[in-house]
């Protein structure tokens, strides 16, 4: 089983809705029921599409199980200062002289609009292992990028 990381807030996501979904598995199996009771299953629309969203909702649940089982917590690494790792929070120049923030995080609470990009994305896994006050180029989808790396910090 592949290791999950997340920050707390992260992991309280996912557990929330697994939650909501073991609800949402409850009715429908309700639903299944009633729509069991109705008769003929060949022509039953609504037996049919229970059982659907059934199979999506069982393999969400499976999914963020096992995601919850394997989860490691950011914040309980030791993560050495000035290095960027999982949980850091980098500010980057470009070689246009732009600048912008990201915290590294894993794939599950990756949100690039929210300055969150995961360890396996591009620059992410490009920045890895990096220091402050460090240049690197990083291999983007659309070509090779140079940044500078002006500060690394534990994220909150």
């Amino acid at each position: 089983m592949a290791e999950t990381y997340l920050t707390r807030a992260g992991h309280a996501k996912l557990t929330l809705e697994l939650k909501e979904l073991m609800k949402q598995k409850t009715q429908l199996s309700i639903d299944i029921g009633e729509a069991r009771e109705k008769g003929d299953l060949k022509e039953n629309a609504e037996y049919h599409s229970a059982k659907e969203k059934m199979g999506e909702v069982m393999g969400r649940i499976g999914k963020l199980s096992e995601k919850l089982q394997t989860a490691k917590l950011i914040e309980e690494m030791n993560i050495p200062k000035d290095t960027v790792a999982i949980g850091t929070t980098v500010e980057l120049e470009d070689s246009d002289g732009d600048t912008v923030e990201y915290t590294l995080v894993g794939e599950d609470e990756s949100d690039p609009n929210e300055g969150k990009i995961s360890v396996q994305s591009p620059l992410g896994s490009g920045l890895l292992g990096k220091k402050s006050k460090q240049t690197v180029e990083v291999q983007l989808p659309n070509g090779p990028r140079t940044f500078k790396i002006l500060k690394v910090a534990r994220s909150a």
